[in-house]
């Protein structure tokens, strides 16, 4: 089969771990017979340097053209870097924001999984670690205080900012439909996450996964405040099976659920809307103080596009050869520097991304 990718590596290792993707995704493309057609697309800061603004609306309609887009990393250090103090529209982040709105993207799916292979590397006490856990968090994407009329002026005599969270119903209807979809293809458990004892668009969240749970007798929901799944994420990650949430909750929440794996490295991310384009990215950030060095970890870019495989183009055997051979290699006990213990073997960015590569089947 034949897929049309826009790959942005945007900024700091961006580059580097979607070159590691594109490896794989070649090899898989040669062993299952099917064409992975590339186009480049700059956003985040190298756009801003090259074009003077985050996403260009030339580099927006080529990712709506395309199958799926693969996207590394954007942004620099905040404080320091070179585009910090850009108005925000113009920020690196700001082409993040309006790549999601463009296409439409409105549900994040980010799982949080404990290899065996790493319980070494998570930092909770070894009794949470043997227990394990497998969660998938469904963020709302494209609405919300990051999505609200915001401004900052002076008020009699006093600088201030304002940032406003707003939400519909319909917007949290069509993530909650989602979130229930893929519950009943896992566990069939939903842990609404809010803050309704003291947000008005808390407790319209909760009303409307209410009227939606209806629909979905056999999902077992519950609801819990932000501050408490904070607190359970580090004390009992195995009771999580899907974790339904607006969007800076989620955003906070699926970063702490990424650490408690060992590394943010090793954690993908799917932004998927109603037709089967999606945006495949990994759950972190840039991280511009290792750039260059080819010692970042490649393997959460390699599983979105794993995910790519899954959800953008049907390819699931596909998906589970290039799951596998993650697991495989770590099985042998390779590891990047981010997730390194004693006893086992460190390896470069590059060199992780050529083992995967032997090891797809």
């Amino acid at each position: 089969m034949n897929f049309n990718i826009a790959s942005i590596s945007g900024d700091g290792i961006g580059p580097e771990i979607v070159r590691e993707a594109k490896k794989v995704l070649d090899v898989v493309a040669k062993k299952y017979n099917h064409t992975f057609n590339y186009t480049e697309v700059l956003m985040g800061g190298c756009s801003i340097d090259a074009h003077g603004e985050p996403l260009t609306k030339e580099a927006l309609e080529t990712a709506k053209a395309s199958d799926a887009v693969l996207l590394g990393a954007v942004g620099g250090t905040v404080g320091v870097d070179k585009w910090y103090d850009l108005a925000p529209n113009l920020r690196p982040e700001a082409g993040l924001l309006a790549i999601r709105k463009g296409l439409g993207l409105f549900a994040n799916l980010r799982p949080s999984f404990l290899y065996d292979e790493l319980k070494s590397a998570c930092p909770l006490k070894e009794s949470v670690a043997d227990a394990g856990f497998d969660m998938m968090i469904v963020r709302e994407l494209t609405g919300g205080l990051y999505f609200g009329d915001r401004k900052t002026e002076t008020v009699d005599g006093v600088v201030t900012a304002t940032d406003t969270l707003k939400y519909d119903e319909n917007e949290i209807r069509r993530i909650a439909i989602k979130g229930f979809e893929i519950a009943m293809k896992r566990r069939k458990k939903i842990t609404s996450v809010d803050k309704a004892n003291v947000l008005d668009t808390s407790r319209l969240w909760n009303k409307v996964i209410a009227e939606v749970a209806k629909d979905y007798p056999e999902v077992v929901v519950e609801n819990m405040l932000v501050d408490n799944c904070a607190m359970q994420l580090v004390k009992n990650p195995a009771q999580f099976d899907v974790i339904l949430t607006e969007n800076m909750f989620g955003d906070i929440l699926s970063d702490e659920a990424s650490m408690v794996t060992g590394s943010i490295g090793m954690l993908s991310s799917a932004s998927l809307g109603a037709t089967k384009l999606g945006l495949y990215e990994p759950s972190h950030g840039a991280a511009p103080d290792i750039a260059g060095q080819d010692i970042a970890n490649p393997i959460a870019t390699i599983l979105s596009a794993a995910m790519m495989l899954r959800y953008s183009f049907d390819l699931d055997k596909e998906a589970d050869a290039v799951e596998a051979a993650i697991k495989q290699v770590l099985k042998e006990d390779y590891r990047t520097v981010d997730i390194m213990t004693e006893g086992m073997k460190q390896v470069k960015c590059s060199e992780m991304g050529d083992l995967i590569c032997e090891r797809i089947a």
